[in-house]
């Protein structure tokens, strides 16, 4: 136990986090973790999906649950999340031409290759001690994905995949409910609700053949949707300050992070509304985005 806080503090240190998150080790990451490491069903891997809104720390949560996984149980854990199945920006330039034109914004249902990602999932369920495995990755300063030399090589068969996205396992709306637009952009934008119904069916099929690979989901719920372009702007500071003297030709301002997070409101705002009666733990996160329960 001594290493694993030792572990979790220097791997705040490293995230640029407070010490004062220690204290999340036993109220939040430990009992979870015990919880799965005694495993909840039959299946030889535990498939944990992580949603959370733009900002809400899925990124952070994971690293290091992973980390308490690993250390504490001794857990072989493959992470990775839905913003890495993201098309290539000249598949979402196909798709804005053939389809609407607001699809060559990344982020909605309907701009993953759910396909990799669900043959990524069978990949690891037949893999062995020595199967080598490339889990794709894509990056965000550039829009584009990375070229597979840059992807991460997992190796052996996980424990525990975790698998986080501000879309998983979101549920479609009824189609009464798509008429009335949430936002400019749908009103000026998407008028006739024909990219609404687009992204809506993605959620109604191929989104759900991959979200039915879940084993357990855990929600990050954030206070409420005006949390979200503040969180989110702040994300795009920190990617431009990592992306100094790199090619970094897709980092927005504060107003093209407000345009974009325009493409994910009325997913999340029904995320919000739905999800929190039925996630398996559901954790929330207050306003200076701390986890409580």
């Amino acid at each position: 136990m001594e290493q694993l806080y030792s572990s979790f503090s220097e791997k705040l240190t490293e995230l640029m986090l407070g010490q004062e998150l220690m204290d999340d080790l036993p109220r939040i990451y430990l009992p979870l973790a015990k919880m799965i490491s005694v495993g909840f069903n039959s299946r030889p891997m535990q498939i944990i999906g992580v949603n959370g809104a733009q900002g809400a720390g899925k990124s952070t949560f994971c690293e290091l649950f992973k980390l308490v996984l690993e250390t504490q149980f001794g857990k072989k854990v493959a992470a990775w999340s839905i913003d890495d199945l993201y098309l290539s920006r000249s598949e979402r330039q196909r798709l804005a031409k053939e389809v609407h034109p607001l699809l060559i914004t990344r982020g909605v249902p309907g701009t993953h290759d759910v396909k990799m990602g669900i043959d990524l999932i069978n990949a690891f369920r037949n893999a062995n001690d020595k199967t080598v495995t490339y889990i794709p990755r894509f990056n965000k300063a550039i829009d584009d994905v990375c070229p597979k030399s840059e992807w991460t090589k997992f190796v052996g068969k996980p424990d525990v995949i975790l698998f986080d996205g501000w879309c998983m396992d979101a549920k479609p709306q009824d189609e009464s409910e798509l008429s009335t637009p949430v936002n400019e952009l749908e009103a000026n934008e998407d008028p006739t609700g024909e990219w609404r119904k687009f992204v809506n069916d993605q959620l109604k099929n191929d989104y759900k053949a991959l979200f039915d690979n879940l084993d357990f989901l855990v929600m990050l719920k954030v206070p409420s949707y005006d949390k979200v372009f503040e969180w989110r702007n702040l994300q795009e500071e920190k990617l431009r300050l990592a992306s100094v003297g790199k090619p970094a030709t897709h980092i927005m301002d504060s107003e093209g992070v407000r345009r974009f997070t325009a493409h994910y409101e009325r997913i999340t705002r029904h995320i919000l509304a739905e999800m929190p009666e039925r996630a398996d733990m559901l954790l929330k996160v207050n306003d200076n985005h701390r986890i409580y329960i």
